[in-house]
């Protein structure tokens, strides 16, 4: 078996081919867009190679046949936040079902990351937000992956961890029927919060996107930037993620709470793309864009994915997150009955405020990822990421 570096458009058109041939037979893979994929790789629109770097490779067998692929990354700003050691990434694996092919992927990341000083890895990750390509699937193998998220193979799970890999937290999916009820609580809750004048809650206006780029900002440090291995949001950067949803996006489905008019909390959903996505089979050319107009124009799309909720530590335990929660169900539930169905973006197992609040809202887990992480020191104790 060789290892060759992605280093011109034929490696890296091969680094795309590699899935679309193993997933062939696969009724549930969507085919992520090219694009996306390629752009994770290019400095000039990811903005994590301004404090980072990352490097690609396929595998190929004695026939010279493509058989696996991985990347790995270093991103400066959390390779000692909240770590006991410097840590990179791997990502984008794909491999068929042999150890030794996945070991030598493995060791091909794990020694681009020890010449650069890391001492450990987790993966599958992304060179990017935790929102995108994040964590291995390991339960959910009959549901279609959501936009930008991992969908692979069940044997995968046994290659991480025979080579040595270890959770270090899990992230769970959650599912739900939009017109069920919520539990009473929610209604308590919200009750508390709408009983304080200076408590207001409303859905975003398109004519106002930069006002909301920032007040996503300010509520996403607050309330995210603390945990481990996030890093704070700038302002370029929030109204990169808002222009970029602004094609997509749906102005019922996107919350914000207010505390005296300073944002404190938000309930962000979109349309879940890979709906739409799943019909363009990776191309967004001309053919591709036609496509997509045409089943947004239809509405085909029954499904909203709950993207990320927040709320300012300062006003957490005063009845925020359930009127976000109340302001949405009435939205959806009576007055815009757009969506049927609802998935929330992963959680992960280390936010156990977050998990109370999705208990509440009801619904199951629909499908389980691991983000595993992996010791250079063999020796050293292994430690799972805090509970919060």
């Amino acid at each position: 078996m060789q290892i060759v570096e992605v280093t011109d458009k034929k490696k890296a058109h091969e680094f795309l081919q590699l899935p679309i041939r193993l997933y062939k037979n696969e009724s549930n893979w969507i085919r992520p867009l090219d694009k996306d994929v390629n752009n994770v790789f290019n400095p000039e629109v990811n903005k994590f190679f301004r404090n980072g770097e990352c490097s690609r490779w396929i595998l190929l067998d004695e026939n010279g046949i493509t058989i696996g692929r991985i990347a790995a990354f270093i991103n400066q700003k959390t390779v000692n936040k909240d770590n006991d050691q410097p840590t990179g990434g791997v990502g984008f694996f794909e491999c068929v079902n042999d150890q030794n092919a996945a070991n030598k992927l493995f060791d091909t990341g794990k020694n681009w990351l020890q010449e650069r000083g890391m001492e450990a890895m987790d993966g599958p990750i992304n060179f990017g937000d935790r929102d995108n390509w994040w964590g291995l699937l390991v339960d959910g193998f009959d549901r279609e992956p959501n936009y930008q998220c991992n969908y692979n193979f069940s044997y995968y799970q046994d290659l991480f961890e025979a080579y040595g890999f270890q959770v270090y937290f899990k992230q769970f999916t959650y599912g739900r029927d939009v017109f069920a009820p919520l539990a009473p609580r929610l209604k308590e809750k919200a009750d508390l919060a709408n009983r304080d004048p200076d408590y207001s809650f409303r859905h975003i206006e398109k004519s106002k996107l930069k006002k909301y780029a920032e007040d996503f900002r300010t509520v996403y440090n607050d309330a995210w930037a603390r945990h481990p291995g996030v890093a704070k949001m700038s302002s370029l950067q929030a109204n990169a993620i808002i222009k970029k949803m602004k094609p997509i996006m749906d102005e019922k489905i996107m919350w914000f709470g207010y505390h005296k008019d300073q944002p404190v909390g938000f309930y962000i959903n979109i349309p879940e793309l890979n709906q739409v996505f799943k019909h363009v089979n990776g191309k967004l050319d001309l053919i591709g864009k036609l496509k997509f107009l045409y089943h947004k124009l239809r509405k085909t799309n029954k499904k909203m994915i709950g993207l990320v909720f927040g709320i300012s530590p300062e006003h957490q335990g005063k009845g925020v997150d359930g009127a976000l929660i109340h302001a949405t169900r009435v939205m959806v539930q009576e007055k815009y009955k757009r969506y049927p169905q609802l998935e929330m973006n992963w959680i992960g197992d280390f936010n156990t405020r977050m998990l109370k609040v999705v208990d509440q809202v009801g619904g199951d887990v629909v499908k389980t990822h691991h983000t595993y992480r992996y010791l250079f020191d063999r020796t050293k104790e292994f430690k799972r990421m805090p509970i919060k």
